[in-house]
């Protein structure tokens, strides 16, 4: 298919130009003061889907975020392939350890720098342009719809209602996704499971009001020292998690599913380097890649109370607060691990203060079926660009809605992605390779012919 290829060679700048534009736009969705800017998004999607060739291109409003739904129909009577990303992005804090303005992207070093580059406008964007190729060069070989939604970052709590509400519109045979990562341009590879999540807040209260550390200090129990020691006890010497009930339900691995792992390409002390650490870290009795795709995990993302200002104040605070992630493998549920999370720290909070705990968002665990006709359809792809067969590998990641494509939709999702793990995704300095972007754009065509090839 020599013709795709020309055309991303005389159209890649271009495509580059309109990335950037979409990589511009601060769509975060859980700032609640960049609505404008969420519907600037959705409005600059639709545009850039026009141009690309898809027949109709709209926005749809949800309870929250809008959601972008775009089709290409040539034949009703040919397979339809279902596309899905997002367009919200991670706030960009800590802002300072950028080397620019994040919604400034910049190309440096063959890599485009913003935030959003690699999760998940880049990403999503490559199926627009490939959408694009195909129609430009009439070698479209079936259907094409695309739901673009805004509320990822925050766990997608309107695409429940979307989707039970949208059936017949949102009616196709697969779907197809890139919000994942391969291993390298070395070594691609397919992720075949996803970790679910459970994400809580935690507020604990003390004083009525902030006290003076020496008047009261070692008579009125600290907040913040009471909160760090609950978290604390949540992982034992072996940095197991102590919850009752945690493990309960998760299904674990053979050997030989656990050996398939051992033979990925890892090196950990280039991981180390590339890190900045002196060692890793995690449960004992597995491997850091097992640790990363087949464990669940518990994480402080954040904590914070009393003064934190520039000097010193002798303050004992009235209150803490922290947010925790915990991520889920087979068959965890996320509303049963808040639960058991919400009972422990009610057991666990010391006299003297009182606790608060909020589940904010979750999303359950996902294996893919690796026998079904639009996994296959990957692998070719992949391999007729990459000239090898793709790995199968396990992420570490959560994508909420795939789960719920299965529930409500009854669709299988394929996760062909093409970022890297050094995509600096939900930290400073995102960047997405160009290199991998324009494989992303050569590749997905080559999916509609072998998909079409295998259902018709």
């Amino acid at each position: 298919m020599t013709r795709w290829n020309e055309y991303i060679s005389e159209n890649k700048d271009r495509f580059l130009e309109e990335l950037t534009q979409l990589l511009s736009i601060p769509s975060i969705s859980n700032d609640e003061g960049r609505k404008a800017q969420m519907q600037a998004c959705a409005g600059k999607l639709i545009e850039l889907m026009m141009q690309a060739g898809f027949d109709a291109a709209i926005i749809e409003e949800t309870s929250h975020h809008p959601v972008v739904f775009g089709k290409k129909i040539i034949n009703p009577d040919l397979p339809t392939v279902l596309v899905y990303g997002h367009y919200d992005v991670q706030p960009p804090d800590p802002v300072d350890l950028w080397h620019h303005d994040p919604f400034d992207p910049q190309v440096v070093d063959g890599r485009i720098v913003a935030r959003g580059a690699s999760d998940d406008k880049g990403q999503m964007f490559m199926h627009i342009k490939a959408l694009e190729v195909m129609a430009r060069t009439g070698t479209l070989p079936c259907n094409m719809k695309m739901i673009i939604e805004g509320e990822e970052e925050i766990g997608s709590p309107s695409l429940p209602e979307y989707l039970n509400n949208h059936k017949e519109l949102l009616k196709a045979d697969i779907i197809l996704a890139s919000d994942t990562a391969m291993i390298s341009m070395e070594h691609p590879s397919i992720e075949t499971a996803l970790r679910g999540m459970a994400y809580m807040e935690i507020a604990l209260a003390g004083p009525n009001r902030d006290l003076h550390s020496g008047v009261y200090g070692g008579a009125v129990a600290n907040p913040i020292n009471m909160l760090c020691k609950m978290i604390a006890s949540m992982h034992d010497e072996n940095n197991h998690i102590t919850i009752p009930g945690f493990y309960d339900k998760v299904i674990e691995l053979s050997k030989q599913q656990r050996h398939e792992i051992a033979k990925l390409p890892f090196d950990e002390m280039e991981y180390k380097e590339e890190l900045g650490i002196k060692a890793v870290w995690g449960e004992k009795g597995y491997t850091t890649l097992e640790r990363t795709g087949i464990r669940p995990t518990l994480d402080v993302n954040g904590i914070w109370g009393g003064y934190t200002g520039e000097g010193a104040k002798t303050v004992l605070p009235s209150k803490a607060f922290a947010k925790v992630s915990m991520r889920l493998v087979p068959d965890q549920q996320p509303e049963e691990i808040a639960d058991l999370f919400k009972a422990y720290l009610q057991q666990q909070c010391p006299p003297g203060v009182t606790v608060d705990v909020k589940y904010l968002h979750g999303g359950k665990p996902v294996i893919t079926d690796t026998k079904t006709a639009g996994y296959q359809a990957a692998v070719k792809a992949i391999k007729a660009t990459f000239s090898k067969e793709p790995l199968q590998v396990y992420s570490g990641g959560s994508i909420p809605i795939v789960a719920l494509f299965k529930e409500i939709l009854g669709l299988d999702t394929v996760l062909m992605g093409f970022g890297l793990d050094n995509d600096n995704i939900h930290s400073p300095n995102e960047k997405f390779d160009l290199v991998n972007f324009y494989k992303g754009v050569e590749t997905i065509p080559f999916f509609y012919k072998y998909f079409t090839e295998k259902r018709s």
